[in-house]
């Protein structure tokens, strides 16, 4: 476990086997894990936060490792991720954007070479707000069929003094994509985008 104590751990996973049209053998999972810990610059205004993102690096592991076995435990089945965090009321959307590289780079430790940005978004809220986190292809930004966002929230976080981190990953495209655009079988993996 991290040093940085965990109030509370939810994970929650979908399988959707159709919208509306045809139903598929192998459902698409989309799944996320959410965190609640303690916002240590609660309350005050502290101008340097940066050094907080390497305290909060083995929280976005361990999150990164539920949410993978949650998922069925293979790297190579998951094609999409994406982060986010809700600050409680005592703190600012800056100590959300601490949340970055830790979340984003403990999902491509797992998941291995991946080369694609993983979205994000963060927001200040109160108890039970929801936010909405946004997920892309793990390889290639182009890719529509891979755009997509996963609601999550806790009814009862953050208060004021907390943060609740947010990892999220999918299996595959929307159910139904059919939009066009960058198919995933064409991705060349050269620079994230393409």
């Amino acid at each position: 476990m991290p040093d940085i104590p965990i109030k509370k751990l939810v994970v929650q996973v979908e399988e959707i086997f159709h919208e509306g049209g045809p139903r598929t053998d192998k459902p698409l999972k989309r799944g996320a894990v959410l965190a609640v810990i303690e916002n240590p610059f609660a309350g005050r205004y502290v101008e340097d936060i940066a050094g907080y993102m390497e305290e909060l690096k083995p929280v976005g592991l361990t999150m990164a490792r539920r949410l993978l076995d949650a998922l069925g435990g293979d790297a190579s089945e998951i094609e999409a991720y994406g982060k986010g965090a809700i600050v409680g009321g005592a703190g600012e959307v800056e100590h959300g954007a601490l949340w970055h590289n830790p979340g984003g780079y403990a999902m491509r430790e797992l998941l291995g070479d991946t080369k694609a940005i993983v979205p994000s978004t963060k927001k200040v809220g109160g108890p039970g707000a929801r936010i909405d986190i946004p997920v892309a292809h793990v390889n290639a930004a182009y890719v529509r069929s891979h755009f997509d966002a996963i609601e999550v929230g806790i009814n009862d976080a953050p208060r004021a003094n907390e943060i609740v981190l947010v990892l999220a990953m999918t299996t595959g495209p929307r159910i139904h994509a059919r939009v066009g655009g960058l198919a995933a079988k064409d991705i060349k993996g050269e620079d994230g985008l393409r």
